[in-house]
């Protein structure tokens, strides 16, 4: 790597150089940069959140076609909103959206608020996203502090410590305030995120075309992958469970989780800890004479645990109840015609194992 002269921030150029770079490059035919409401730019915002532009598109362009505006997703289903969520991950981002939209018809008469305050009160919105909303959708003169423009900033600056720590957190916001522009927010703030995603890339950053590598002070010192600093490794612990899969002809028994926690408010199998405790739950879904076999294990991650999940197939010799639903947390979901639930990832992985086999 070529190593740069090391000079001083021209903060002064610094928003006027990123706006020239996304005048010639930056992303603009991105479906959400397409017809920008602030309830469009708001459901982008939630999906990008730690998930790559790639992986979002066909799940927002569903989305939306099904969930034009705030009132379409307020008065949806929460099992639907799932649905269409499943595979995203991290749900609890979809819980919000649904009950956020709720709170936008009864608090806001279904208009999207348009005071950085009032969008900073809704349920799920922190201050960059909110400042993404207010400004991708209005222009409104707010910086942003996502991922990527962490990224960008830590580097640029020299930023050693970890981002998730409040005193480097609040330096970069500092420096965010000062380097956004009165003018063409919008603009810039996308430039920023584009920088991060395209350019100012975690392992590989492409210095060479980079349009404030003149006083980057990453790459001034020639590591600028080592900006801003990463948090301790910590040994994410290993945990093990058995998902049990009664199967009766085309039909899988599933259950509907609490509504927090992981995989909340989604459909999934019912889980043991111990192979002795097959007997029991068994017994307690009514299922009396099966047929047990393994599939093939795998592992699910977690940002905080790996779960090693161990599916156990429970072919039925009778039919379940005649196949009706036991009660609204229960049901015995087709294999063929497949309802609109919203599914854990291991579940579908589970299903789509089942269908194949």
């Amino acid at each position: 790597m070529v190593v740069a002269q090391n000079k001083s921030l021209d903060i002064s150029t610094f928003s006027q150089r990123i706006l020239t770079w996304f005048d010639q490059n930056g992303r603009k035919d991105l479906p959400w940069q397409q017809s920008k409401t602030a309830y469009s730019v708001w459901i982008s915002e939630i999906m990008l959140q730690q998930t790559q532009v790639t992986t979002v598109i066909p799940y927002y362009q569903r989305f939306m076609q099904r969930f034009p505006d705030v009132a379409a997703l307020a008065f949806a289903e929460q099992d639907e909103v799932l649905h269409h969520w499943t595979g995203l991950g991290y749900y609890a981002r979809a819980r919000n959206l649904h009950k956020t939209a709720k709170f936008i018809i009864s608090e806001h008469a279904g208009v999207f608020p348009q005071t950085f305050e009032q969008v900073m009160a809704l349920p799920g919105i922190g201050r960059s996203t909110a400042a993404a909303i207010l400004s991708l959708a209005h222009d409104q003169h707010h910086s942003i502090l996502d991922g990527n423009v962490k990224r960008v900033l830590g580097r640029y600056a020299a930023v050693t410590g970890w981002p998730g720590e409040k005193k480097v957190e609040q330096s970069l916001w500092d420096l965010a305030d000062k380097l956004t522009p009165a003018l063409r927010t919008a603009n810039y703030n996308q430039a920023m995120m584009d920088m991060g995603a395209t350019l100012c890339t975690r392992s590989s950053p492409k210095c060479n075309v980079c349009p404030v590598a003149a006083d980057c002070q990453g790459f001034a010192q020639g590591t600028p992958t080592a900006f801003p600093g990463k948090k301790a490794k910590k040994t994410i612990p290993v945990r093990s469970t058995i998902m049990l899969i009664p199967q009766w002809q085309e039909k899988v028994l599933l259950h509907k989780r609490p509504p927090s926690g992981i995989w909340g408010g989604l459909w999934g199998f019912y889980q043991i800890e111990q192979l002795d405790e097959l007997s029991r739950q068994a017994s307690s879904l009514g299922l009396s004479e099966y047929s047990a076999k393994f599939l093939l294990p795998f592992r699910h991650t977690f940002s905080h645990f790996h779960l090693d999940i161990q599916p156990l197939l429970l072919t039925m010799h009778q039919p379940p109840d005649g196949g009706q639903v036991q009660d609204s947390q229960q049901v015995w979901y087709n294999l063929i015609q497949p309802p609109a639930l919203g599914l854990a990832a291991p579940t579908q992985q589970i299903l789509q194992l089942l269908t194949s086999i």
